[in-house]
């Protein structure tokens, strides 16, 4: 390759490497798998090497995948730089060069070592300080130097202790009163169970939410939740697996950790010191079968030089440790038969086709469904009845089939049929092209939709109403509810027909109804069941606007103005507003005493800014929200994005190039902070 072609394609792989990482890191969705992301790394690894006059300090070679917010977000954690830095691994997938790593390991110390052969968990990781044996400081990755403060959250993990215990049998002396030192960092990672994972796409699912990818994201996503205590019930676990301090006397990685765990810290008991690249080859084979029946997450090993001077001696280049390497499994999948196929309507009435398989173990569960999301996707796989199918865990609680072997396809096979009509109300079904999705438009009459709305308009993150799938069932065979402002208007008698219901029960209902008439406008906006309008889309449009009335009398264009609001948004947000039973709806939830405005504080200051529409960009002296506020109390909007209807781009310092290049480009005014705060005066 020419020096002018490796140029384009270093700048094009820094790019799709570096925006892969925000994805994995920032937003908790990849969009390449690890196998896939290596491969591009491995690539630009090689072509700086040919090339090092390319090189440049801020290639994703030499540093790590950072999971801090972009320089112009709001900072939702303290952050401080870490006392030691915070590499990551090099990866590979083959046992070759695990062996090269031996090699280039023998060759550097020239002595005789072993190896710490351990689990790599698939988490999200952790760096714990201890001060006087109790838990001071939990600091995330970050950029390898810095990272997020998530101590209040961590301190929600069952198993990692507050403070340390001492070992039985220790003798305190005068000069080591305590078995640990005064202060040392641990490092580990903080993962999710599969139990917990299912729990919480389950949950995710049936509020129709889109579902965590795997338990890394999710498990990534739940640290950085802003509430600390919603973090106690996500059933985070955390594994701990490496040291570090002034005063640690260890002569081993295998003594730091046995006297870690001694101290109750979690470490790993699923580790092994091998003495040869054939005890390494053992070790790795048994665990690339074994971890299909382990209740967590792990994608390979972590293979590290065992005695602590020699890891000193091999030292880091500017990414890795020399004295460790991570061996990544391959992905894992299953094969079974595919028995027949369900299909299911959700609450929006999307239709959905569900595998029925025979039993398969598969990362740590039984696996007897997994989705095969629509039609085209059917197609695609060229499906049978009777077919061997591969499966794979993916996003949803439902794994997902991602292949056919038509090397065992037998001559009993049947071609699936795609129901022209609604499995539940018998409606012709509609074709959403944007989703290549079937719907069932019937959203008034189909039983499955009304209940799914139902259970959604009580959920924990909607109205927070006491109440279940069975409950609902309960509720709408008996024809109480159909309609949410149904259930504002039940009375003690009514309850008390349903079997199974007691006073205490039914008092209870009732108070959790009426306690669900102090849940905020945003709430119950989201508890609407509006399509494609989730909490945070929700909460956006809320705040807008500021009341119900206002929501119903907006355009689609003035939707488009809000940020989280594009076009398929707005669209759904208009139509369900035209809808008079939805207006009907609103009307009687109304006159039941929920709230359909924000709160007075609020309440616009001016109307100086009364028509415009204003795009924030950089940082400011206050927080981006409170300019956001600013806007809208001088009776502006807030958007998202640039374009013909903005007014003037507000940028702060360091503002994003291309919303500055997007406004010099259509001749949208660019004024600073300070200009902007003399326009409100």
């Amino acid at each position: 390759m020419e020096k002018a072609q490796a140029y384009i394609r270093v700048q094009e792989l820094r790019d799709i490497i570096t925006e892969a990482n925000r994805m994995y890191y920032v937003e908790n969705s990849p969009t390449l798998s690890d196998y896939e992301f290596d491969i591009l790394l491995k690539e630009l690894e090689a072509l700086e090497k040919e090339f090092p006059e390319l090189v440049t300090e801020d290639s994703p070679t030499r540093k790590v995948g950072s999971d801090l917010k972009d320089s112009d977000k709001k900072k939702e954690f303290e952050q401080y730089p870490h006392r030691y830095p915070m590499l990551s691994l090099g990866n590979t997938y083959d046992i070759s060069e695990v062996q090269s790593f031996a090699d280039r390991a023998a060759k550097g110390i020239g002595n005789s070592f072993t190896y710490s052969c351990e689990l790599k968990f698939d988490g999200t990781a952790i760096c714990l300080t201890y001060r006087n044996g109790k838990l001071f400081r939990a600091l995330t990755r970050g950029d390898g130097t810095v990272g997020d403060d998530v101590t209040a959250n961590v301190r929600n993990i069952s198993n990692i202790p507050q403070e340390l215990k001492v070992p039985a049998g220790f003798i305190p002396t005068l000069i080591d009163p305590m078995p640990w030192p005064d202060e040392f960092e641990i490092r580990g990672e903080i993962y999710m169970p599969w139990s917990a994972f299912d729990r919480l796409n389950e949950e995710r699912v049936r509020d129709e939410e889109q579902p965590f990818a795997n338990p890394r994201n999710a498990a990534s996503g739940s640290l950085k939740l802003i509430d600390s205590s919603l973090v106690a019930n996500r059933g985070l676990e955390c594994t701990l697996y490496h040291m570090l301090g002034e005063d640690l006397n260890f002569q081993t990685h295998d003594q730091a950790l046995k006297a870690a765990a001694s101290w109750g810290l979690p470490i790993s008991d699923k580790r092994k010191i091998c003495r040869s690249i054939e005890e390494i080859e053992d070790f790795i084979s048994f665990w690339d079968t074994d971890r299909k029946t382990l209740p967590f997450a792990t994608d390979g090993i972590v293979i590290k030089i065992n005695e602590l001077p020699y890891q000193e001696e091999l030292g880091y280049t500017a990414k890795f440790p020399r004295w460790a390497v991570a061996y990544k499994f391959k992905a894992e999948q299953a094969l079974t038969r595919l028995l027949s196929i369900d299909y299911q309507v959700g609450r929006t009435g999307a239709v959905t086709p569900v595998a029925n398989l025979e039993p398969v173990q598969l990362s740590g569960t039984v696996v007897k469904r997994a989705s095969l999301h629509n039609a085209d996707q059917m197609q695609i796989l060229d499906i049978h009845i009777g077919d061997y199918v591969y499966v794979e865990k993916g996003g949803e609680i439902i794994p997902k089939i991602t292949g056919v072997e038509l090397s065992q396809r037998g001559s009993d096979v049947t071609m699936p049929e795609f129901p022209e009509y609604c499995p539940d109300c018998g409606t012709r079904l509609i074709r959403d092209e944007q989703e290549a999705k079937s719907f069932c438009p019937n959203q008034s009459g189909c039983p499955t939709q009304i209940k799914g709305r139902l259970v959604h308009f009580l959920s924990r993150k909607a109205m927070n109403v006491i109440a279940g799938d069975a409950t609902i069932e309960q509720m709408y065979n008996k024809a109480l509810v159909w309609n949410p402002a149904d259930f504002y208007e039940l009375q003690k008698e009514h309850l008390l027909t349903l079997e199974g219901w007691k006073e205490k029960s039914a008092e209870r209902f009732l108070k959790s109804i009426e306690d669900s008439k102090n849940v905020p406008f945003e709430r119950v906006l989201y508890a609407l069941g509006i399509r494609y309008v989730g909490e945070t889309t929700a909460k956006a449009v809320a705040k807008a606007f500021g009341n119900i009335d206002a929501i119903i009398k907006a355009t689609e264009e003035e939707l488009l103005n809000i940020d989280d609001v594009g076009q398929v948004i707005a669209e759904s947000i208009y139509g369900f507003f035209r809808d008079e039973i939805n207006l009907e709806t609103v009307d009687r939830l109304k006159a039941a005493g929920l709230k359909f405005e924000t709160d007075t504080k609020d309440e616009k200051v001016s109307d100086v800014l009364n028509g415009k529409t204003i795009v924030i960009s950089g940082n400011f002296s206050v927080s981006r929200d409170e300019i956001k506020a600013l806007i809208v109390s001088h009776g502006g909007k807030n958007s998202g994005s640039i374009s013909s209807r903005t007014s003037f781009l507000l940028a702060g310092e360091k503002p994003g190039p291309e919303k500055i290049k997007k406004a010099e480009s259509i001749g949208t005014p660019i004024i600073s902070e300070e200009e902007f705060r003399k326009m409100i005066e």
